[in-house]
């Protein structure tokens, strides 16, 4: 008999349902068993008499089960239950390791159960859903989808925060983002890209934010005119997302998370606010302040009363920050005539989620910035990609895992399928 979804049961049908026992009960003359996949749970009752190896089934056994459901109002779950024919144990499973109010290290040691927890199950339909969306609306904008190598030859941007790996008889780097592959693919003339990969970063930070290895949505897209065309591109993208996820997962994101963490679609325009301006905000709003050798980008302590400042100037979750000093920016980033980089951060409840730019195109200006920088030989082959036609463009990269993390009020390790960080290579 073919299984059936439980939530798809039908009524006085014979069928089949398949899952994890969520929890069990043996009485003296039969069991009741809550039977749970993915989309959902049912009670299923079960007579020793006529299936009498039900008595060996443990917590969050595998089982395979044919019968006829009935309506029974006394069910809590939906009003029905199953009435068990026949029953085929395929794993048995023993005492569980973990709880779900172990340790997180212990967790993640036993990632694969605690994945089993409603909590997790929904973070991963709510990531499915956040980038099926976001894939959605770049592909109705004309975006093509590409895959950039994560090997590369030369380390991506800088020579430091970079992963060396033995390749062969020489050595390569795993990288630190697809930034000069996007690139590349505009002096290619594909005008939008976008790409979902890894990127790798070897930080030993030991943050809840950060990770060696996560997911980012990657875009970039030809023929702008200025850095606020990337910045209405993110917003549009965002708003776009956030309101999918609200309809598909919202109130059962408010059932299980809480409702602080309901999903807040957001206004547009999002608030765009300088560097400068905001240090002088936050320090007559919040009196906090940093020595001026610092004022050229944003402290982590900024950042995080960036939610709070958003939230009171503006009404809003969002802000834009732009106009960083040009040496806390990479040489990559277009600048005005006075200097000034063409880029931004985007700030969502107190963290930044996205770095963007303007991207500077013009061959002899980008080699003159990566000079400055000393980073001109280890780019060279990137700089190839100018020097024979390229349009203005610009782009910019979101962390998938860090927009899980603040959907649902989590730490980096507790929304990825399996975290990377300096002490964790396993399992």
């Amino acid at each position: 008999m073919e299984r059936t979804y439980i939530a798809n049961l039908p009524l006085d049908t014979p069928c089949r349902a398949c899952g994890f026992v969520d929890t069990v009960r043996h009485m003296k003359w039969g069991a009741f068993v809550i039977l749970k996949d993915v989309t959902g749970r049912i009670q299923i009752t079960f007579d020793k008499a006529a299936i009498p190896e039900i008595v060996n089934v443990t917590p969050h056994s595998v089982l395979s089960v044919e019968g006829v459901v009935k309506e029974n109002p006394s069910v809590r779950m939906g009003g029905k239950e199953m009435i068990a024919e026949k029953l085929t144990i395929e794993s048995t499973a023993e005492a569980l390791p973990i709880q779900n109010d172990s340790e997180i290290e212990a967790r993640m040691d036993y990632r694969w159960i605690d994945l089993r927890r409603d909590e997790n199950q929904l973070m991963l339909r709510v990531q499915t859903t956040l980038v099926g969306a976001m894939r959605d609306f770049l592909a109705e904008r004309n975006f093509v989808e590409i895959h950039t190598p994560k090997l590369i030859g030369a380390a991506s941007e800088s020579g430091s925060d970079v992963f060396e790996v033995k390749y062969f008889d020489t050595k390569a780097y795993l990288a630190q983002s697809p930034q000069f592959y996007k690139q590349m693919a505009m002096a290619a003339g594909l005008e939008r890209i976008f790409e979902t990969g890894p990127v790798f970063r070897a930080e030993k930070s030991y943050t809840n934010k950060h990770a060696t290895e996560f997911s980012c949505l990657d875009l970039e897209f030809s023929y702008i005119d200025s850095m606020y065309d990337v910045m209405k591109m993110e917003e549009d993208l965002l708003t776009y997302a956030l309101a999918r996820v609200k309809e598909a997962h919202g109130d059962e994101i408010v059932r299980l998370y809480g409702e602080e963490h309901e999903v807040i679609v957001p206004a547009q325009p999002f608030p765009v606010i300088k560097l400068k301006d905001l240090y002088r905000e936050l320090e007559e709003r919040y009196g906090y302040s940093v020595p001026e050798s610092q004022h050229g980008d944003l402290t982590t302590d900024a950042e995080r009363l960036c939610a709070r400042f958003a939230k009171e100037k503006y009404g809003h979750e969002f802000l834009f920050v732009t106009d960083y000093d040009a040496k806390e920016r990479a040489f990559y980033h277009m600048r005005d005539e006075n200097g000034v980089p063409q880029g931004y951060d985007l700030i969502w409840r107190g963290v930044e989620i996205t770095t963007g730019a303007q991207r500077e195109h013009r061959y002899e200006i980008l080699k003159a910035q990566a000079e400055e920088k000393g980073l001109a030989q280890d780019v060279e082959f990137y700089l190839r990609f100018f020097r024979y036609g390229c349009p203005p463009h610009g782009g910019f990269g979101l962390g998938i895992d860090r927009l899980t993390m603040l959907f649902l009020g989590l730490s980096i390790k507790e929304v990825q399928f399996l975290f990377r960080g300096p002490n964790r290579l396993t399992p």
